[in-house]
């Protein structure tokens, strides 16, 4: 029978699930020693780890259309090829959990990167099987490091958990934004859009390598341990469970959405595609610079909500400006939608702070971000199908300021005196 014990969702605790099985499990010794060079390694790994986790999806969007001419494929593979990184995340995300525990969260990672690596070696053959399947097999790794990171993190930087996940989440958008940048010139370079994509899996090479050492020093400081299983679904029976899917999901909803028809709807309303290009720039510069000052806003005691409202807010204002300001005003939205784009690493830290042992934390994670993933996968869809359907851009944003209401309710239903009474202090 499953016990629950509550704990504040503001400090980053989470209920405890657990099952009246325990299984055994090779844990991590907390006694273990850890000298500063692999504290410096393990960071370095974060770095390179970060660099990856948007760069493959980033550098396969800019070569779409020459891709399509190379190897020509018809409109079905090129609708489907978009939407292959959220139902990854969505569906691989979900073993995340089973797999820290047979393997630990190391492990998994490693794995993670492996997969990450050669899904993008693979994609370098100029055949739509290559493309389709690499994609899958990449996006697959990410998923994995995406849910285990948190709870990385959070075991190995439990005492820096706000500056670990803003140099992570830094980084990662860093790289998203340097892949867009150059993956059309590094593919003319090379003489192919597939060998263009193939040279990122150079990228996810350095990133397994850089962590073997962490893997290494983890697998030499272990102890076999029993530990109780840790069920996600019971996660989402609790209100501290549910709000945090939630604020996940509606902000990946509206991210994806976003970032997926910007700079569309700005071509659509006249502006050239290199103004809109540069637009979107500006919004992925915007978004690397909140995030690092939302988390150090974010942080502070008592600031958690003010920082929610403020980057929730950004977003549905964004909107309103994208329905309202002629397009010689897009640098507006541009800048508060990537100010908005800054709640990423908060709810990541809550994500990371949450739970009392690593295998909650990891559990939180995998159901936030599969559910979260697979829901937001509806947001690019949907407004490419309300546009078509209504020939403007009305009623999809329209649609979309409604979600970003909801976030900004779940927001402060999260930060909430009800939620925190009820989850009592923290423990950990």
């Amino acid at each position: 029978m499953a016990a629950t014990t509550p704990l504040t969702p503001s400090t980053g605790n989470i209920p405890t699930v657990s099952n009246a099985q325990v299984a055994p499990a090779v844990l991590a010794n907390p006694s273990a020693p850890k000298t500063r060079v692999v504290a410096v390694v393990g960071i370095i790994a974060v770095v390179l780890i970060g660099l990856n986790l948007r760069a493959g999806i980033t550098s396969a969007a800019a070569l779409f259309h020459d891709l399509q001419q190379v190897l020509g494929y018809g409109a079905l593979v090129a609708s489907i090829l978009p939407s292959i990184p959220l139902l990854c995340f969505a569906v691989a995300g979900m073993g995340t959990s089973w797999l820290t525990r047979r393997v630990g969260v190391e492990k998994a990672i490693a794995i993670a990167l492996a997969l990450l690596a050669g899904g993008l070696l693979v994609r370098g053959v100029p055949v739509t099987g290559a493309l389709l399947g690499g994609t899958v097999l990449a996006m697959s790794g990410l998923a994995v490091c995406n849910v285990a990171m948190p709870s990385f993190i959070r075991e190995h930087y439990s005492e820096r958990t706000s500056m670990m996940t803003g140099l992570y989440t830094f980084t990662m958008s860093g790289g998203a934004t340097f892949a867009a940048v150059v993956s059309v010139p590094l593919a003319q370079e090379l003489g192919s859009p597939s060998m263009g994509l193939a040279a990122w899996g150079l990228l996810g090479v350095a990133a397994l390598l850089g962590f073997l050492p962490v893997v290494l020093h983890t697998h030499r400081n272990t102890t076999k341990t029993d530990r109780p299983r840790v069920s996600m679904w019971p996660l989402l029976r609790t209100r501290l469970g549910i709000l945090i899917t939630a604020i996940f999901t509606f902000q990946a909803f509206l991210a994806y959405a976003v970032m997926s028809w910007f700079a569309y709807i700005l071509t659509s309303q006249g502006l050239s595609a290199s103004e809109s290009g540069l637009q979107f720039g500006v919004m992925q510069l915007v978004s690397v610079a909140a995030g690092m000052i939302l988390l150090a806003f974010g942080s502070r005691p008592g600031m958690l909500r003010p920082a929610l409202y403020l980057a929730s807010s950004s977003t549905l204002v964004a909107i309103a400006a994208m329905l309202w300001l002629p397009t010689s005003l897009a640098v507006v939205p541009a800048v508060l939608f990537g100010f908005g784009l800054g709640i990423f690493p908060l709810v990541l830290v809550i994500i990371s702070r949450s739970g009392r042992s690593t295998a909650e934390t990891t559990a939180l994670s995998t159901i936030a971000q599969s559910l979260g993933y697979l829901i937001a996968a509806i947001g690019p869809f949907g407004m490419g199908l309300l546009h078509s359907a209504t020939g403007g851009w009305v009623l999809p944003l329209s649609l979309l300021s409604v979600v970003a209401v909801a976030l900004m309710v779940t927001c402060h239903m999260l930060t909430s005196k009800r939620t925190a009474t009820k989850t009592g202090p923290r423990t950990a």
